[in-house]
């Protein structure tokens, strides 16, 4: 699995040693099937969501490794939903907790597969 911004695209085969079946999750606005085109197809899932957007309508910063986490989980299925925003809790109070987690919730409801 590789988790990638779109800047490298352009600069890296950011495809280069996945696995055949692999996954590709992209921090980006664009529909999945263009990221793929533009990734030079292959054996291999693109997921995008706009976690910067995310970021900054939640944070106002763009902070999108929240919201990558919430993308990873719904993807992958390796950590529920749950246990992110028992972290999240944990390690944040408050205002800062709630924001993390409604940054991983949305991140969890708006990636799109092609």
């Amino acid at each position: 699995m590789v988790v990638i911004d779109p800047t490298v695209i352009a600069v890296v085969s950011v495809t280069d040693g996945l696995k055949d079946g692999g996954t590709v999750i992209v921090n980006f606005a664009e529909e999945p099937g263009k990221v793929y085109e533009r990734l030079g197809k292959g054996n291999f899932k693109v997921f995008t969501v706009d976690a910067t957007k995310i970021a900054l309508d939640v944070f106002g910063r763009p902070f999108f490794n929240t919201p990558m986490l919430g993308a990873l989980a719904k993807v992958t299925k390796l950590v529920s939903l749950d246990s992110i925003e028992a972290a999240i809790k944990e390690r944040f109070k408050g205002d800062i907790a709630e924001k993390n987690i409604t940054a991983v919730r949305r991140a969890y409801e708006e990636v799109r597969s092609a």
